[in-house]
């Protein structure tokens, strides 16, 4: 799947069949946080964190969440460097996507998550939690995060488009 398959953000609502959700991946190299939009793709809630195994492991739990909660989208988060660049993660992120591609068949789309983590756990230092706490769930808040943005995006381009 090279860059052209996949789907703009822009276009993401579209995509969506009635009832279907969006569904937000932070991936990283030991796990998979995950997160949940709502009905109405405006609001973005921490779902669970994947450990990750090997991609037929990673996709079946995935595929789980996907026919469970009645998925039509998926918003992977994209770690592009500070300075816009795209380093080793980005293109492993790519390749991940690109893996995925023969078993889930449904509109993806890339999302700068610069800061998502770093954003999270400090809201999570200013909430007083664990450093244990923070480990068990800073995947899932960085997965709602980034879906978050993606969705207020979608938000906003849809208000400025009287079509939409």
């Amino acid at each position: 799947m090279g860059r052209s398959n996949l789907t703009q953000i822009d276009d993401l609502r579209t995509d969506l069949k009635p009832g279907e959700r969006i569904l937000g991946l932070d991936v990283g190299a030991k796990t998979i946080g995950l997160a949940l939009a709502n009905g109405s793709a405006s609001v973005a809630t921490p779902l669970e964190t994947i450990r990750r195994s090997n991609l037929k492991m990673d996709t079946a739990a995935l595929l789980a969440v996907i026919a469970d909660k009645g998925v039509g989208a998926l918003v992977v988060g994209l770690p592009i460097n500070m300075n816009g660049s795209e380093g080793p993660r980005c293109q492993s992120i790519r390749q991940f996507v690109d893996n995925l591609r023969p078993a889930i068949s449904l509109p993806v789309t890339l999302w700068d998550e610069r800061l998502s983590s770093a954003a999270v756990n400090r809201m999570l230092i200013d909430a007083d939690a664990s450093r244990k706490r923070r480990a068990q769930v800073v995947d899932k808040l960085a997965a709602a995060y980034i879906l978050q943005g993606a969705l207020d995006r979608m938000a906003h381009a849809g208000a400025a488009d009287p079509a939409a």
